[in-house]
């Protein structure tokens, strides 16, 4: 079986990194993009199984990434995980709205990331069948 792609969408280097390190343990491949634009030109071009976005971006906020995304017919069963330091209800709301699958803030516990993705991931395998 292939690994399960996942694309990081961070501006700051050391959780790109932090991150990166943390899903290629599991056994994924990760490719990383450091803004917005960068993100949806990897999901169009070579689409990931699975997305982790930061909110704040230079450029195309995390928002913005996902409501492309999920617009896009190309991209639009990719799950996307919020992961972020927007930690308001009203933040949360604009993620659901977006259409994120899972909103997660920062600090950010590596067991409940891994745990999501997994389960994102599980039902993305079983064809979409609930």
């Amino acid at each position: 079986m292939a690994k399960n792609r996942i694309l990081v969408v961070e501006d700051e280097e050391s959780l790109l990194r932090l991150e990166t390190i943390l899903f290629t343990s599991k056994g994924y491949e990760v490719t990383g993009a450091r803004d917005g634009h960068s993100a949806l030109e990897e999901a169009t071009g070579n689409p990931p199984d699975l997305v982790v976005l930061d909110v704040m971006l230079p450029g195309l906020d995390g928002f913005e990434v996902c409501r492309a995304l999920k617009n896009d017919p190309r991209t639009s069963a990719i799950p996307v995980v919020m992961l972020t330091a927007k930690k308001s209800g009203m933040d949360l709301e604009r993620g659901k709205k977006a259409g994120a699958d899972a909103y997660i803030t920062k600090p950010f516990k590596s067991v409940k990331v891994l745990e999501v993705i997994e389960g994102l991931l599980q039902q993305g395998d079983k064809g979409g069948e609930e």
